[in-house]
């Protein structure tokens, strides 16, 4: 089938699904008015995510916030109920890593007097997402522009940022907006990516993070997060 008929294809697609999607945007958007430990849980998500499935992912934090973990447990514990999630000795250390920073710029750690816990949204520009994506990719272990755009967009923050994961770079493969998927992803690989699905998207009257949702329900039947 020709580009152009699979694009006619897709934006018949996208028609349908809309309202769903824009549903789920408009949840991501509340959650940015939620407390700081809603805020942290994304995070947490977004870290744990890489080569792993989000649904899968979306559970164990939930279970790790239920059980206390999230906010109290060390990395061993932690770990410990990471199964089905890759890498899960590092992205243990990762969430506590996380865990201890947000809660140094708040003033406190679980338990201690005269703190103001987790502070996270305070720390995270909205007038400036892009610089925040900059922040959490420098201060944050665990972290790309991947998981950065991932977490921003979760909280309602990423509306033109791309999160380029492996469905994400297929599609964009299959409609010709690259050439090839790339081996490695460097920061101004990372950009310049980014920058052609931005143009993809206007070419289609689609906004980013909506075209973002588009493609992960095409890859898996759902739209998630």
């Amino acid at each position: 089938m020709r580009i152009s008929d699979r694009l006619k294809d897709l934006t018949s697609e996208y028609n349908r699904k809309k309202h769903k999607i824009k549903q789920r945007l408009k949840e991501f958007r509340d959650l940015h008015k939620a407390k700081d430990e809603d805020i942290f849980s994304e995070l947490c998500f977004c870290i744990l995510t890489p080569q792993s499935k989000a649904l899968h992912c979306d559970r164990v934090v939930k279970e790790l916030r239920e059980s206390g973990l999230l906010f109290k447990g060390g990395s061993r514990a932690i770990k410990a109920r990471l199964k089905g999630v890759r890498f899960a000795n590092n992205k243990a250390n990762y969430l506590v890593a996380a865990r201890k920073f947000f809660y140094a710029q708040g003033g406190s750690a679980p338990g201690e007097k005269n703190g103001s816990g987790l502070d996270v949204k305070s720390k995270l520009d909205g007038n400036d997402p892009f610089g925040a994506r900059d922040w959490l990719v420098k201060n944050v272990r665990g972290l790309g522009y991947k998981e950065a755009s991932h977490f921003l967009r979760n909280i309602g923050l990423g509306k033109d940022m791309a999160i380029l994961d492996v469905h994400i770079l297929k599609n964009l493969k299959d409609y010709g907006v690259i050439k090839e998927i790339p081996s490695g992803m460097s920061k101004k690989k990372y950009l310049f990516i980014e920058d052609k699905m931005r143009r993809f998207s206007q070419q289609l009257n689609v906004p980013m993070d909506e075209l973002d949702l588009l493609f992960w329900s095409k890859a898996t039947g759902e739209i998630f997060k």
